[in-house]
């Protein structure tokens, strides 16, 4: 009895810890979205604090009619994607080539991988702007596509090579024998095992330019090749923050990412577990 008691209030415990961290977790989002829809009025008089009375729609108005939001929207998501194809096409032949190919010099590669990944961005920023100064990309949108992959590619590549490590050597040298090439091999046995990781890999690189603002701040100075999280920064006067109009666009700009999250978290979880166990 005393036993039974004593699981009970243990999972009460639990329980109770458990709800007192989401809502620590949750608030801020809440936080947001509420205010997304309140007046300015509302918002500086501390009125309707979790509930918006009146419950207004204007700062999504005003941000998608009168901003360049929905451009900025779109290059941030062209930036993205074309980011995380260019990461994927070159850490998988980078992966593939140290984690399963015999050659000299491999462990001192596979370790200037992590070396390059844990370089901070910062340190790098003023020789990537210099380069593509000299040829003509700074101010484009294609100049951020190329510097992008220099932050996401070193950690999508390390984070892979475990990954083809775990892979079998049986499946690929069962594809040689029977006559395909390496590449082929590659490509229609191996590729095809590591669509987890590759998810995986994917989520990292599109948050990481979904959210990055240094080098977006630096190259990019025009108002129509802007990036989100720049022009949403330039909202901002001096100390005048117009509050609404921030967590309008915190909103919209949270939906992707979330989206994403809820459509491919099953092969998320897969990936970040992969390669953690050798056969």
């Amino acid at each position: 009895m005393h036993k039974n008691t004593f699981v009970k209030w243990e999972t009460i415990y639990r329980y109770f810890v458990l709800c007192v961290v989401f809502l620590i977790v949750i608030f801020p989002y809440y936080w947001i979205v509420v205010t997304s829809f309140k007046t300015m009025g509302q918002i500086s008089s501390a009125k309707s604090i979790f509930i918006p009375n009146p419950f207004t729609l204007k700062n999504y108005t005003h941000l998608i009619k009168d901003t360049h939001f929905l451009l900025w929207f779109k290059n941030s998501l062209s930036v993205a994607i074309v980011t995380v194809i260019i990461t994927l096409i070159l850490s998988n032949l980078a992966a593939y080539s140290i984690g399963r190919i015999r050659f000299r010099g491999k462990k001192l590669i596979a370790t200037l991988v992590l070396v390059f990944y844990l370089f901070p961005p910062t340190v790098i920023f003023i020789p990537l702007y210099l380069m593509l100064n000299k040829i003509g990309l700074t101010n484009k949108l294609e100049g951020v596509m190329l510097i992008y992959p220099t932050i996401t590619l070193a950690f999508s590549t390390w984070f892979l090579i475990s990954f083809y490590r775990s892979i079998p050597m049986e499946l690929e040298e069962a594809a040689l024998i029977d006559g395909a090439s390496r590449f082929q091999a590659f490509r229609k046995v191996i590729l095809p095992l590591t669509l987890p990781a590759q998810t995986a890999a994917a989520i990292f690189s599109f948050s990481w330019c979904w959210d990055e603002f240094l080098y977006a701040l630096v190259f990019l100075q025009d108002v129509g090749k802007q990036t989100m999280n720049i022009g949403v920064y330039e909202f901002s006067l001096a100390d005048i923050y117009p509050w609404g109009l921030l967590m309008s666009a915190g909103v919209l700009m949270s939906i992707p990412v979330i989206v994403l999250y809820v459509f491919v978290q099953k092969y998320m979880i897969r990936g970040l577990t992969a390669g953690a166990v050798k056969e």
